[in-house]
């Protein structure tokens, strides 16, 4: 039954699984591993960071149509199927996709100790700016998956009335970070807390000669860390200014910035998701009213594989290309399929 106050609106999505292809790890990883990655050919263009270091955003699409800047998920970047196949729907429709690889995500090794968290929200302030003053006329949309997701949230509470944003679509937020990291040690869902660490230590292992580090971050704790919390606690918290792996988690979740969101914003979210607890997800209560919260029983984590088992659909990006289309109505054209 829909739910509507004073605040947002959390309603159920559309969204039904391949039959038989239902559950939540069937869902999380075939899109992620069997699905073919559409073939886009990146443009990159780097931003210079106020304090020495950079971004790049790869773009898809030319022309003068809107713009729409993607945040990928924790270790995703270019080669993400989910950004790929937005940034191809979205680039049919004439718009300009950007594909902002956080700091330390891209090709080329960050120059800095730090890189990019669940709460680093500024890089993502600063590209805006810059592709504002660039072209001030030209309407900018964002959408998000998992951590980009997080971000694309925590952004637009931040910034409120002020956000260079006119629409945002996100999937798979993790709304408060501690009971989803309680989610990944346990049962199946310590093999993608396994998955993911192990590209994070790669990375840092890589990047560990390059740069001057100081004596609170424990790079070889970070790089035995058997899980989020000890990697957290060794390296991303330390770096990124924040006393410990909890006040990193207390103070990064979008969940507590729900409220102070002023543009129309479209959460995607699967209730079997295995990367979070179950009642993890906010009631209407606790969004804005600029919030379209849509909710499945199944999908997984940045699933949402739908059809057949012959002719999969890529549900949520179609589901998100509808949402960016219908924000911009004077832009808007049917999805090509």
């Amino acid at each position: 039954m829909d739910t509507l106050c004073q605040h947002g609106l959390v309603v159920p999505a559309s969204f039904r699984p391949v039959p038989g292809l239902a559950q939540a790890h069937v869902q999380t990883v075939v899109p992620a591993l069997l699905r073919p990655r559409p073939k886009l050919r990146w443009r990159r263009e780097r931003f210079e960071l106020p304090d020495g270091d950079f971004v790049d955003v790869a773009w898809h699409g030319n022309g003068s149509g809107p713009r729409l800047i993607l945040v990928h998920g924790l270790g995703g970047g270019m080669h993400s199927k989910y950004a790929c196949g937005l940034a191809q729907c979205m680039g049919r429709q004439g718009w300009r996709v950007g594909l902002l690889l956080l700091r330390g995500a891209g090709p080329d090794l960050n120059r800095l100790p730090r890189g990019y968290h669940h709460g680093d929200t500024a890089d993502f302030h600063f590209v805006l700016q810059q592709l504002h003053r660039r072209e001030p006329q030209s309407p900018l949309l964002a959408a998000g998956w998992s951590l980009g997701a997080n971000i694309v949230l925590k952004s637009l509470g931040e910034e409120g009335e002020h956000s260079l944003l006119c629409s945002a679509v996100v999937a798979s937020p993790p709304f408060q970070l501690e009971p989803c990291i309680q989610r990944l040690e346990r049962g199946w869902s310590r093999c993608y807390q396994r998955h993911l660490l192990r590209g994070l230590q790669a990375r840092l292992r890589a990047k560990r000669p390059t740069v001057i580090w100081d004596a609170s971050t424990d790079i070889e704790g970070a790089l035995r860390a058997r899980c989020f919390r000890e990697f957290d606690e060794a390296y991303t918290a330390p770096v990124h200014g924040f006393g410990s792996a909890s006040e990193y988690y207390a103070l990064s979740g979008c969940g507590r910035y729900l409220p102070g969101i002023r543009r129309p914003t479209l959460i995607v979210h699967a209730l079997d998701d295995p990367f979070m607890q179950p009642d993890i997800l906010p009631d209407a209560a606790q969004l804005s009213a600029s919030i379209r919260l849509e909710y499945c029983e199944r999908g997984g984590h940045v699933g949402f594989m739908g059809g057949s088992w012959l002719r999969p659909q890529w549900w949520l990006e179609t589901r998100m290309a509808e949402a960016l289309l219908a924000a911009l109505p004077q832009e808007s054209v049917p999805l090509a399929h």
